[in-house]
């Protein structure tokens, strides 16, 4: 059998260039076009094993190109490129047919990766559920960002928008974790459904089994009539359950019957009622340090965790704040205030905030700046005034945290944090997400004065070496040796 054909459409010149040799290199033989009418000739002539497709080219969009090509040759695999790095391009892409979906600029070892699994891949049918709505610009889209990180989400839901499977959504306070949940509804097999959400931290203990599954008349004092719970309202759609590690040990066990079971019963009621219900749980709190304190069930956690996927906070991808700046000031217009504008300093001194409230804070603040000051373009003093209670992140530095300062670091992120909800108390979890913040470059600075020696940096932490051995795997820990032991 003689080396597989690959197909490449791109109207950059370059991009075709460095994938030919990328490929080539491989043993692979490459075709390459700039236009789709091109690479639609040589689809139809029965050339290629696999076709790589840019999105924007002169004649045709490559998206509409995608399910052409799988009606007239199904077996045909497609990998999408493209510039537009937005989730709708990665949803579009999957629900069309592609194999998988590339952000540009991306990295050649991942896109041989990928072109390897294609040509390895069996063929499986496209199972769509039918085109997703129509209008939805990038001004509407529930997510926002380029970064990697996002690119990286992007992906992740693309892959999951045809299925039913359960999703666990972690990540502090603020990233997103609804709209992600929201997006998993929207684009999916459920989209025509109802989205339910409920928060298990703003529910009283003593209720939640009967919000989740609800109640008959007489049920208990105050029942005068049968209420339909979150089960009911969510079914033929999608229940998104927050806080999940604040959920009551007794709803916990309730919970589990109905993922193994696929049914329930309603508080007071004794007839069992069928689910069909696509359950996204999400949390900030680390569940499997519950687990081991008893708090959590890990039968219920393994169920809930078929699909973990961890959301970067704000600090972790800064180069989206520009993009997320706009789409508030954008949806602020949208809702009548005057239209705004912020100077390249204004933007980055934003870049150099602690941002403990995540994207929910940037956008408290954008909000703030285009409602109470009057001038058009907004300026770095203003922010600087905004930002006047919270330091600004450090210089980067290779000499990394100087332990004299972590004192006063942890204190003035503790009151980062309670000045990012003005207003009222923050929501539970500030133990947790301040001492995961600390643990990581404490270890990380124990190995270092260790010289990696994980045996002297146990005993100077304290701690066994089998906990930190787990700790530097659970906290993605580079360990880089000076000395061998």
């Amino acid at each position: 059998m003689g080396a597989a054909t690959i197909l490449v459409a791109d109207d950059d010149r370059a991009i075709r260039t460095v994938l030919t040799q990328a490929l080539s290199r491989h043993g692979y033989d490459v075709r390459t076009t700039g236009n789709a009418a091109t690479l639609w000739n040589w689809v139809q002539g029965g050339d290629g094993d696999l076709v790589i497709t840019d999105v924007v080219m002169p004649d045709e969009n490559g998206l509409d190109l995608v399910p052409r090509i799988k009606k007239l040759r199904p077996d045909l695999k497609i990998v999408v490129m493209s510039a537009q790095n937005t989730l709708l391009t990665a949803v579009k892409a999957a629900e069309r047919g592609a194999f998988e979906y590339l952000p540009k600029p991306f990295d050649l070892n991942e896109l041989v990766n990928v072109v390897e699994r294609a040509l390895a891949a069996p063929h499986l049918p496209h199972d769509g559920d039918g085109p997703l709505p129509e209008g939805e610009g990038d001004e509407q889209l529930p997510l926002i960002g380029r970064s990697p990180a996002m690119q990286e989400i992007y992906r992740v839901l693309a892959r999951l928008m045809g299925t039913d499977l359960t999703v666990m959504i972690y990540g502090e306070s603020g990233t997103g974790k609804e709209l992600v949940a929201r997006a998993l509804h929207n684009y999916g097999k459920r989209r025509n459904g109802q989205f339910v959400a409920l928060n298990m931290a703003a529910i009283p203990r003593e209720l939640i089994e009967s919000e989740l599954f609800g109640h008959e008349k007489g049920a208990f004092t105050g029942a005068t009539q049968r209420n339909a719970g979150r089960f009911e309202q969510a079914e033929g759609g999608t229940l998104f359950l927050d806080e999940i590690g604040d959920m009551p040990l007794e709803a916990q066990t309730r919970l589990l019957r109905v993922l193994q079971e696929g049914e329930y019963t309603t508080v007071g009621g004794r007839s069992a009622i069928k689910a069909n219900v696509r359950i996204i749980a999400a949390t900030h709190r680390d569940l499997r340090g519950h687990i081991q304190q008893g708090l959590f069930r890990e039968d219920l956690f393994y169920r809930l965790n078929v699909v973990p996927i961890r959301l970067p906070p704000l600090r972790e991808r800064m180069e989206d704040i520009p993009a997320l700046v706009r789409h508030f000031l954008a949806q602020a217009v949208a809702e009548g205030l005057p239209a705004k504008s912020l100077d390249q300093a204004a933007m980055e001194r934003l870049k150099m905030h602690r941002w403990p409230g995540n994207v929910r804070e940037l956008e408290n603040l954008v909000r703030r700046l285009a409602a109470l000051y009057s001038q058009e373009v907004i300026g770095v003093d203003l922010i600087n005034a905004e930002l006047a209670d919270v330091a600004p992140l450090p210089p980067v530095s290779d000499q990394g945290p100087r332990p004299e300062g972590l004192g006063s670091a942890v204190e003035r992120h503790i009151r980062g944090y309670f000045d990012a909800h003005k207003g009222g108390l923050p929501p539970a979890g500030l133990y947790d997400r301040v001492l995961h913040e600390i643990e990581r470059p404490l270890i990380g600075l124990s190995l270092k004065a260790t010289r990696g020696n994980q045996i002297k940096a146990a005993h100077l932490l304290g701690l066994n070496r089998n906990t930190l051995r787990k700790k530097i795997r659970e906290l993605d820990i580079q360990v880089i040796r000076g000395t061998k032991g």
